[in-house]
């Protein structure tokens, strides 16, 4: 019996049977799929790392990190707080988080408190921000080296910058001799 009609199988016509040329091998690298391979739906909560090669659907609570190699749709009553690494993202609901993308969209009624990283950004009336933005050239879409901790780059000025200040020169004693000539007419006496 099939679950979505009320007519059972023994009720239907047997279907033909027809025997065809085998199907063809897919290829390794397969376009991606139109919808969503996974979705976290509105009344569950994640949290952890998720990992994903496909495209995301995020309604629910999410805490943590996701990786996602496919695009990332943040619903309308999504609350994550988490780091978003994806190819693109479009963010209708909240977003607690830096997001890293080739494209990330804000919807009207998305909102980020984080940065974020992209190729190209687009923003709807509506949208809030608060956090830096920095736009990545084509070429630079995958996320640049961290930059050397402050020891090396102080280890790492040049020697100039590190020769001492010379010391001042001693204060004078009253009994000596100044060294120049004291061309100052003496005080008149009264």
């Amino acid at each position: 019996m099939s679950f979505f009609s009320g007519r059972r199988q023994a009720d239907l016509p047997p279907e033909p049977v027809e025997e065809s040329a085998p199907a063809p091998r897919p290829a390794l690298h397969q376009p991606q799929p139109v919808g969503f391979d996974t979705v976290l739906g509105a009344n569950c909560e994640m949290e952890g790392v998720l990992r994903s090669r496909a495209n995301v659907r995020l309604d629910g609570t999410f805490t943590g990190t996701l990786e996602i190699e496919g695009n990332v749709l943040v619903g309308e009553t999504a609350r994550i707080t988490a780091d978003i690494n994806a190819k693109n993202v479009s963010i209708a609901g909240a977003v607690r988080g830096n997001v890293s993308g080739k494209k990330v969209q804000l919807l009207r009624t998305g909102r980020i408190w984080g940065d974020i990283h992209a190729t190209a950004l687009t923003t709807e009336e509506g949208a809030f921000i608060d956090g830096k933005i920095t736009m990545m050239g084509r070429e630079a879409a995958m996320p640049a080296p961290a930059p050397a901790p402050l020891a090396e780059a102080v280890n790492d000025a040049p020697a100039a910058a590190a020769e001492p200040e010379p010391e001042p020169e001693p204060a004078p004693d009253e009994g000596a001799v100044p060294d120049e000539p004291d061309d100052t007419p003496p005080p008149a006496e009264s």
